[in-house]
């Protein structure tokens, strides 16, 4: 008889496995891709059209395309055959006869010469100023600023212009606009100036409200261990606000304590200091409020968590060593520290981890000020991707900037696997070996 294979598992487990997929390694998967390309708003998303601009042409000689060939994509005018047909079904086929006859392949550097040469045609002369403006166009053999919207269309255009088939190929790379692989935005990052002074307010802004988040997040924890439930309960609650409220009110009450005319500005005014924006007037007081924002919120989650699990340590081992004779700064240190190790483990990467890629309460305080001084990696990959001063958007770079982040955060998770031991906190208690 043929084994049958329980369904239920699979079919309970694939929604969550199609969140998996869909919401994070889909996502981890298009920034690896994305920080690999220059796909900028200039290329688009979807693929781009061939394109050349009067500023590209400086630059074609880099790109091997020889002078002559550069000479003619400059401009100008030519009595080509294409160029007649046309030049016939607006203005007879009279006149575009005498033109083959005694002009065919002229070439004219500027429109007034051909304007002249229409004034002039005998025995039908075009009298129209605005005619022959328009005539004249038709013989223009520029392709600057058209676009295709493929590359044989563009090679078509090229060679009908004279273009040798040698420099085909290097305009066409050249006259591409849209996104293509590239290791681009790395030697950009490595290169950048900004890229260090990112890294170093990135690393001192993960580092001081880390140690803030731990540290007061424990005090909190032990304080209002000791204290009786109901007041304990009341603190906890009053501290968790921060945790609960909408980032955007949580950071409006912190400009309204520090701006101008605000809280902290009245209570010094008695004292003749003068009104002041105590947020962003300085780069001082500018990382001292990002540090406390961001640091209520953490300190709120840790003063929780630590308090939960401090509250599962047996009381019998503050009874004996109460006992004997342990003050309650001893009973922190051998008690209540080391039954800590996981929770604080937890605490340290998860807020790294968050620290590092989070920026809303940044972006929403100060976003990067004062003159780009607490501009951390993770607001600069948005700035740069999402939303910056200069219109182009550019998705390859900002892509580079996360992916950056990705490893430097499995990287930081490890070391704290290691630091704190993980092996043995997760080991088996020895009674059940």
């Amino acid at each position: 008889m043929a084994r049958r294979i329980p369904l239920l598992g699979p079919l309970l487990l694939a929604p969550s496995l199609a969140v998996v997929i869909l919401f994070f390694l889909l996502p981890v998967a298009l920034t690896v891709v994305f920080s690999f390309t220059n796909m900028s708003t200039s290329t688009g998303i979807l693929g781009g059209a061939y394109r050349l601009t009067t500023s590209d042409l400086p630059h074609l000689a880099e790109k091997g395309v020889t002078p002559p060939t550069i000479d003619v994509l400059a401009g100008g005018y030519v009595i080509s055959e294409p160029a007649l047909a046309r030049f016939a079904e607006t203005h007879g086929a009279r006149r575009a006869a005498v033109l083959r006859q005694d002009h065919l392949g002229a070439r004219f550097d500027q429109r007034r010469d051909v304007e002249r040469l229409l004034k002039e045609l005998r025995p039908d002369p075009i009298r129209s100023v605005a005619d022959r403006k328009a005539a004249a166009e038709i013989f223009s053999a520029s392709i600057l600023d058209a676009r295709y919207s493929d590359a044989t269309a563009f090679a078509d255009a090229l060679a009908g212009m004279g273009v040798p088939e040698a420099d085909i190929a290097p305009l066409t790379r050249a006259a591409y606009t849209g996104w293509t692989f590239t290791t681009a935005n790395f030697e950009l990052l490595a290169r950048l100036p900004a890229t260090l002074r990112y890294a170093a307010n990135t690393a001192f802004y993960v580092v001081c409200t880390l140690g803030f988040n731990i540290g007061f997040g424990l005090f909190l924890a032990i304080s209002t261990f000791y204290l009786p439930d109901r007041v304990a309960q009341t603190f906890r609650t009053l501290w968790f606000l921060p945790r609960i409220l909408p980032p955007v009110l949580y950071v409006l009450m912190w400009q309204w304590l520090t701006w101008d005319h605000g809280f902290l500005s009245q209570v010094f005014a008695p004292f003749g200091v003068a009104p002041r924006n105590w947020m962003m007037d300085s780069a001082g007081h500018a990382w001292t409020m990002v540090v406390l924002i961001n640091g209520c919120v953490g300190a709120s989650l840790g003063m929780i968590l630590f308090s939960s699990a401090i509250r599962t340590i047996p009381a019998q081992l503050f009874h004996a060593a109460a006992v004997d004779g342990a003050n309650r700064w001893l009973q922190v240190r051998h008690i209540i520290l080391p039954q800590l190790r996981w929770p604080i483990l937890f605490m340290t990467s998860y807020q790294t981890l968050s620290l590092l890629t989070s920026f809303e309460y940044i972006l929403l305080a100060t976003d990067g000020g004062p003159g780009r001084t607490t501009e951390v990696w993770s607001l600069a990959a948005y700035h740069t991707a999402l939303n910056n001063y200069g219109g182009n958007l550019e998705y390859g770079l900002g892509a580079a900037y996360a992916l950056v982040l990705v490893i430097i955060g499995i990287a930081l998770s490890l070391i704290y696997m290691r630091f704190f031991n993980f092996a043995d906190l997760v080991a088996k208690p020895r009674i059940e070996q």
